[in-house]
């Protein structure tokens, strides 16, 4: 076996080498030192939606990134097999930081929010979907099946549905709705620093699916096919979230407002892949 490290230096100029200095300045918080002390203060104040709305958003948060915590492990083991050692130095940060991501909501829902019972009646059909089915299929179908349009397939449900869509939505209305009343100030610390590292998730998939199509400009097609019949499931969670309230939440959240941002960031993550 021929090592990489032996034979030549770490290209420190690609893009997952500065993803992994990122990672290693920005990524090692963590969420047992945030302070939840005000936000323990602020839950008997708020109205009974408002906790209601915070223990829906949490869930699919918390049950979210455990769910792409557990299903990342194909992806490494892919570009593992591959020998593309620069990608995973780089997603050995990415997992642990989906690991924390986990226990900061878990804990936030724990000290905060009084350990509730019966979380997963906030889960709707289309959240179901997208992670009990769509993303375990898409990444476990790596373990058998390493070839380029399954690496699109898997990367397009995770990074660019999921992360790059969804949760990115997610983060932007949940951050915002308590930003604007000054609320929660630890939950809003994890949210900013969760946020920091999807975003470098998120280059990655890019980058990941930047590659594999200038390798072959016909798995453009397959990243069209995936997102187009994702999206709905990505609009459908959004509508889900809203349902109990109409169209607007108890923080003051227009649902079209967050159905229209969902789809901005479809469009941007579909541009940036594009072929030229």
């Amino acid at each position: 076996m021929a090592f990489q490290t032996v034979e030549r230096a770490l290209d420190g100029e690609s893009l997952p080498m500065r993803l992994y200095e990122k990672a290693k300045r920005l990524g090692v918080w963590n969420p047992s030192d945030i302070d939840l002390t005000r936000d323990r203060k602020d839950w008997p104040a708020l109205t009974e939606d408002q906790r209601d709305a915070l223990l829906q958003t949490t869930s699919l948060f918390v049950a979210g990134e455990e769910a792409v915590t557990l299903d990342l492990l194909p992806l490494v083991l892919t570009i593992a097999r591959e020998g593309r050692l620069e990608e995973e130095l780089y997603l050995t940060t990415f997992l642990f930081e989906e690991g924390k991501h986990t226990q900061f909501f878990r804990r936030f829902l724990d000290e905060v929010g009084n350990s509730p019972d019966g979380l997963a009646r906030f889960h709707g059909e289309s959240y179901r979907r997208l992670f009990e089915v769509e993303l375990p299929q898409a990444m476990q179908a790596l373990l058998d099946d390493r070839s380029p349009p399954v690496q699109v397939r898997a990367s397009v449900t995770y990074n660019l549905i999921v992360e790059g869509v969804l949760a990115e939505t997610g983060y932007h209305s949940y951050f915002e709705a308590l930003e604007a009343r000054g609320l929660m100030p630890g939950l809003r610390d994890g949210l900013r620093l969760i946020k920091q590292d999807e975003a470098r998730h998120i280059a990655y998939g890019v980058y990941l699916l930047e590659r594999l199509v200038a390798a072959d400009p016909a798995l453009w097609e397959i990243v069209e096919e995936r997102m187009a019949a994702l999206l709905p499931l990505a609009l459908g969670v959004v509508d889900e979230g809203f349902s109990r309230y109409g169209d607007r939440s108890p923080f003051g959240l227009e649902k079209d407002d967050i159905a229209a941002f969902a789809g901005a960031q479809f469009q941007a993550r579909l541009e940036r892949i594009r072929p030229a």
